[in-house]
């Protein structure tokens, strides 16, 4: 194990399209987080920014950004950006520089601005790239890809486009409790089979939107968390940011495209003797072994819910259940509020859609909440342990454990 840092502030903007700076949204995350630890800004000694897709205005990016907008102090700046696992990568850094004893205090931001429709590559021609091929090469989009990953779970597991859409309805159940979520409104089962679909088996319903949105914590060591009047602050116990292991069997995201680039998802697997495991499991196992506790110890999980079949993939990944067993513990009622293991109760991205650099930091904000048990009427009972999940185009792994 290593040391733990606290969490004595965290903040949001509420999440949805409301077309203007990515730069307004984290400065109003910043200013709650910072309310909601007591302190005032020249108290920050640092601020570490999730970088947006677009690195912020050119000429600067993230943590200046948002140093500048909140008003010059001398703070130290770093900017961060590893695609979805931003915020998480962020979160280690600041982690990091409180345990070295460089700083006592941390402002952690993620703000985003997000296109309408598909997330896409930006223009050029660049074939080095397998975000670009997967694009320009395959066309494949993400619901593209998520609907490879869905059809899989029906033909090994057995699992039906009714089960994707109980997660949908279960995480609406949730967002509908949460004031920054960017949808509010319960889900019907028919409502989803409704809607049109996307990338068969998965339709609109199924699959999370783009979003504006911004999430905030103030980290700091614990010892200035006492002092500062917090005797039993939630406390961030592991922050997992593994890459994959050589060979990838599993294609996943971009690698769907680039057989021909070395070290690519499935380039010389057949000749490598025994598989290593998959990526995904790796995250949360490292994340377990470094906070020292289990999936047992587990009150909720916060995952990245892309699509609702993702999400089952999740439930596995993080040893809730046994492979292919995830549906069977969504049927069972054990992820949902009130369940056995409270999946995705701030209503996930089926609530909040994608705001890269935000979610992961969003993440951690639900489950400060939750630890510190004011999270209203999607509050888990007696919550003592929770864990993060997601990862990041490129092999970025993300996931993080706090206790109280």
């Amino acid at each position: 194990m290593t040391g733990e840092v606290a969490v004595i502030g965290a903040g949001m903007h509420p999440w949805g399209k409301w077309g203007r700076s990515f730069v307004e949204y984290g400065t109003k995350a910043a200013r709650a987080a910072l309310a909601d630890a007591g302190l005032d800004w020249p108290d920050i000694a640092s601020v570490v920014g999730a970088n947006t897709v677009r690195c912020g205005y050119p000429g600067q990016v993230a943590g200046a950004t948002f140093a500048r907008a909140l008003g010059w102090q001398g703070a130290r700046v770093t900017s961060v950006y590893a695609a979805c696992a931003s915020g998480a990568r962020a979160i280690d850094t600041a982690r990091a520089q409180i345990l070295s004893g460089m700083v006592d205090t941390v402002l952690v931001v993620g703000a985003d601005a997000a296109p309408k429709g598909f997330f896409a590559p930006s223009g050029g021609d660049r074939p080095d790239d397998p975000d670009w091929l997967r694009f320009r090469v395959l066309g494949a989009t993400n619901p593209a890809y998520f609907a490879l990953w869905a059809r899989r779970r029906m033909a090994v597991y057995g699992d039906t486009p009714e089960d994707f859409a109980a997660v949908k309805v279960k995480n609406a159940a949730a967002g509908v409790a949460n004031p920054h979520a960017r949808y509010r409104s319960p889900v019907t089962a028919e409502e989803v089979a409704a809607s049109p679909v996307v990338a068969d088996p998965l339709r609109l319903l199924d699959i999370c939107a783009t979003s504006d949105g911004a999430a905030a914590l103030v980290l700091s060591s614990v010892d200035f968390a006492r002092r500062h009047g917090v005797a039993a602050p939630v406390r961030i116990r592991a922050v997992s940011s593994v890459s994959p292991v050589y060979p990838r069997t599993a294609l996943d995201l971009p690698n769907i495209a680039t057989d021909s680039i070395p070290d690519s998802a499935t380039d010389s697997a057949a000749a490598s003797g025994p598989m290593p495991d998959a990526f995904r499991p790796s995250i949360a196992r490292a994340a377990y072994e470094e906070a020292g506790v289990g999936p047992e110890d587990l009150s909720l999980a916060e995952v990245y819910d892309l699509s609702t079949a993702l999400e089952l993939e999740w439930y596995e990944d993080l040893g809730l259940c046994a492979a292919g067993e995830g549906a069977k513990l969504l049927r069972e009622g054990a992820t949902a509020l009130g369940g056995r293991i409270p999946v995705n109760p701030s209503g996930g991205l089926a609530s909040f859609g994608e705001a890269v650099p935000a979610q992961a930091i969003a993440q951690v904000c639900e489950l400060a909440q939750q630890l510190r048990g004011r999270a209203g009427d999607r509050q888990v009972a007696g919550a003592r342990v929770g864990i993060t999940a997601n990862q990041g185009l490129f092999g970025h792994g993300s996931s993080v454990i706090a206790v109280r």
